[in-house]
């Protein structure tokens, strides 16, 4: 049997008014408790007639026949209880933390449907209830709108951090930027800004525009940067593998040389060259680095072992000039410059004729020699000169002066011994025994003078 649709009825004159309960509004609401209560403002009679009880008295608010007046009674308290749930879910919104202007909204229009709802219940309490709910979600408004007012603030401070570092970014000199970095660091930046705009507060579209505005011509000047200078890069390394690939086709084609004094000069001056030529790529400057090194390494070997077999082949000649220059050694001091000349030139002669030493052995060889031709050489000025008034003063300043050198050349001995080189042990020997000899032989001219 289907549910007979209540119609409206005349409102009597005056009822009597019942007791008002309290009305429900929480979490949930006791439905059948909430009916019985809502029953208790309104009656029905015997046609179905329903009316409910206000503070004006009573008004009709629909009929349904065909039913007991219980029923009937039951039927448009059932529709004060859809109020009053529709007011509990408002009040659970809130509490959940909906915006409070929707639920003040949504409670004022139902506020203003319950004077003339053709429903039986408290409906003053109602009403009551839904102005705390009005009241209490206007509060909320404010408060929110205080938390998102506060929010964009910090959302625009945020924003307005980002476009600052991004800037900084953009301002660096091209020459000190470490653009992998930099260019991930301003990515980075981006992404933070497309997750604000995503879920953070919306800004007022003029902040939102002033700061997106400075981002973007922030990242376009970056961008703009870097493309420029690595256009410029890329001159810069298209002309500095020109100017060492010549270099290194000259390199190559001197590496098998045998001019080995002209062309070790021009390898110089070729590595001169390459150091102060522009990049080239990284891959295109390690390859011809190693083609510069290895066109080097060619002739550099060859010149070592033509160098090698050359002191090899010399090597019988410093033994042949170790004796010579025993001997010359021995003429030291001069006492009888006639015979020391003589003597000296037959070694000169024998000199010259033994030839070549290896190239580590020239100085020392080369060296003793001349101290003891210089030794002979001022003898013939001492003797020359004896007549000389100033020639004492100069004796006794030569003498000084071999003194200071001797001394120094005894610690440049005791040095070379204590670090047990063999080699310069004998280069500071065989030079203390040359100025030894010479100061002998200045010693005794000074003597004579006397």
């Amino acid at each position: 049997m289907s549910t007979p649709t209540p119609k409206p009825v005349p409102r009597p004159s005056s009822l009597p008014r019942p007791q008002t309960p309290q009305t429900v509004v929480g979490t949930t609401v006791d439905h059948d408790a909430e009916v019985r209560r809502a029953a208790d403002h309104g009656r029905a009679d015997q046609e179905g007639n329903v009316f409910v009880v206000t503070a004006e008295g009573e008004r009709a608010v629909g009929q349904y026949p065909d039913a007991s007046p219980e029923d009937a009674l039951e039927y448009f308290a059932k529709k004060y209880v859809e109020l009053v749930e529709h007011a509990v879910h408002l009040r659970n919104r809130l509490s959940a933390g909906a915006p409070g202007r929707e639920v003040a909204s949504a409670a004022k229009t139902l506020q203003e449907s319950v004077p003339d709802a053709n429903v039986v219940g408290d409906l003053r309490g109602l009403s009551a209830t839904l102005d705390t709910l009005i009241s209490d979600a206007q509060d909320t408004e404010s408060r929110q709108a205080a938390k998102a007012e506060a929010a964009k603030l910090d959302a625009a401070q945020e924003r307005e951090e980002i476009v600052a570092e991004a800037e900084a970014l953009a301002k660096r000199d091209p020459a000190k930027i470490q653009w992998k970095q930099s260019g991930a660091r301003l990515r980075e930046l981006f992404g933070q800004w497309k997750e604000m705009q995503r879920n953070g507060p919306r800004l007022p579209r003029a902040v939102d525009q002033e700061l997106w505005g400075r981002f973007s011509q922030a990242r376009n000047t970056f961008e703009h940067k870097r493309k420029e200078f690595f256009a410029e890069l890329d001159k810069l390394n298209s002309e500095g593998k020109r100017i060492k690939e010549k270099i290194v086709a000259e390199a190559e084609s001197l590496s098998d040389s045998t001019d080995f004094r002209t062309v070790s000069q021009k390898y110089k001056e070729l590595m001169s060259q390459w150091k102060k030529a522009p990049r080239a790529s990284r891959k295109d400057d390690d390859a011809l680095w190693a083609r510069f090194r290895a066109a080097q390494d060619v002739f550099f070997s060859a010149r070592d072992a033509e160098n090698a077999a050359i002191d090899e082949e010399y090597r019988g000649n410093l033994a042949v000039k170790e004796e010579i220059l025993t001997r010359a050694q021995a003429l030291l001091p001069i006492r009888d410059i006639a015979v020391a000349k003589k003597e000296l030139r037959v070694i000169q002669d024998e000199w010259e004729a033994a030839g070549k030493v290896p190239r580590a052995d020239m100085s020392r060889m080369e060296g003793g020699l001349r101290d003891v031709e210089r030794a002979l050489s001022e003898a013939e000025d001492a003797e020359w000169k004896r007549s000389n008034p100033e020639t004492k003063a100069r004796t006794s300043g030569a003498l000084s002066q071999l003194d200071d050198s001797i001394a120094e050349l005894e610690q440049t001995f005791e040095r070379a011994k204590s670090s047990g080189d063999d080699k310069a042990v004998a280069e500071a020997q065989s030079a203390l025994d040359a100025r030894r000899a010479w100061r002998d032989q200045l010693t005794q001219t000074a003597a004579e003078l006397d």
